[in-house]
């Protein structure tokens, strides 16, 4: 695609492809700085608790469709990146805000109040809240992931249906890390179905 082509067009194009050609390579450079343009996302404090596996050995690939209720996609795409969360993230609090600083972003003393009211607020929370926010944060960098990826020629499928509890086995996460989804990559061999969408009056309202 055009470096110019309309957002709206990206998003009216992108669509979940799940045939693609087994050979197509994409380089681990192209999908590097493709995840690096897609973290521009926005994050709860800005506490960027995505974490990327980048599974593009066609061994491994296999292997985790063992538990990834055995989907073609997960064999044929040119690789699948698995989307983490750490719940953890609020560890870094202290280098963000010191490179906001450094950019010039914020004065040291906002940022530093910033950096202590992170670690406090996080630090305290329990468990389940800090699973909620890296799944909604890891929602955010994987849409801009996907209309990227479409941007480039490429085609994706975010997939949330595998074993988590396994693909941690097998990928030796930490205890911090868990997993959110497999999200597949490469060039498509048929396209996709479309698919329909709810009238909009019936998903929106104004309030009274």
């Amino acid at each position: 695609m055009s470096e110019t082509t309309p957002l709206k067009q990206i998003m009216q194009e992108r669509k979940s492809v799940r045939k693609y050609n087994a050979t197509a390579k994409i380089s681990r450079e192209t999908i590097m700085q493709l995840i690096e343009d897609a973290t521009s996302a926005p994050s709860s404090s800005n506490m960027q608790p995505w974490r990327f596996i980048v599974i593009d050995d066609k061994e491994i690939q296999k292997n985790i469709n063992f538990f990834s209720f055995n989907q073609e996609q997960i064999e044929t795409a040119s690789a699948i990146i698995a989307v983490i969360g750490d719940i953890k993230m609020y560890l870094n609090a202290e280098e963000i805000y010191a490179k906001n600083v450094e950019l010039g972003y914020m004065p040291e003393e906002i940022a530093n109040r910033l950096a202590k009211d992170a670690l406090a607020m996080y630090g305290a929370a329990p468990t389940s809240t800090l699973e909620n926010i890296v799944h909604f944060d890891a929602g955010l960098v994987c849409m801009q992931i996907m209309l990227l990826a479409k941007e480039m020629g490429y085609d994706t499928v975010p997939m949330g249906g595998f074993d988590k509890a396994k693909f941690a086995e097998y990928m030796e996460l930490p205890e911090n890390e868990i997993p959110i989804l497999l999200l597949a990559i490469g060039e498509a061999a048929a396209p996709a179905y479309g698919s329909s969408r709810l009238p909009i009056d019936r998903i929106v309202r104004f309030n009274k």
